[in-house]
């Protein structure tokens, strides 16, 4: 299955737990679009968020994002990993 990153900009001072708290939206409802998010990280202190994520199409992971509540400014498929 084809790999994502997605960004979210705009994100200050997000803490742990909200990082966290936002993580689990997704995996509640991935599967209904056939997404699995691997990981997320961020930086609280530029407001930026990754999350890495193995989903049949951008539009999917950004479908998940959305309904969630944080959509991604920026979706971006990773075709090779090492």
């Amino acid at each position: 299955m084809p790999q994502f990153m997605d960004v979210h900009h705009d994100m200050k001072g997000l803490t742990a737990e909200q990082l966290l708290e936002a993580h689990n939206a997704d995996l509640a409802i991935e599967k209904e679009e056939g997404v699995h998010f691997e990981r997320a990280w961020a930086d609280p202190e530029s407001g930026t968020v990754y999350c890495l994520s193995e989903a049949p199409s951008a539009e999917a992971v950004q479908r998940i994002h959305e309904r969630a509540g944080h959509r991604a400014d920026e979706i971006h498929p990773v075709p090779l990993t090492a």
